[in-house]
């Protein structure tokens, strides 16, 4: 394995540990008043085009890291619009 890959898999990693303990939090508490939406959406589909970057230069890496931040970033934006129409809905 050459170095490009070994830091691939190591920004990987470090991708993952931050959007995992996120998306746990989110899911357990179904608390989401803290998530700013325009922010969220963006780092959303940030991740689907580094998917697709990944794939177009065969890099698994990226792939890999980017499908489960962008799965962690679907299961929090509905949580979070579930969440904000329940609260329209009450006022």
């Amino acid at each position: 394995m050459d170095a490009a890959s070994i830091v691939g898999y190591m920004a990987s990693i470090c991708m993952i540990c931050g959007y995992l303990p996120q998306a746990v939090q989110t899911i357990r508490t179904r608390e989401t008043d803290g998530i700013a939406m325009p922010t969220f959406l963006a780092l959303g589909a940030g991740s689907v085009l580094f998917v697709a970057q990944g794939i177009l230069i065969d890099n698994m890496p990226i792939v890999l890291a980017n499908t489960i931040t962008t799965i962690c970033s679907v299961i929090i934006t509905i949580i979070k619009l579930r969440n904000d129409r329940r609260k329209r809905r009450l006022k």
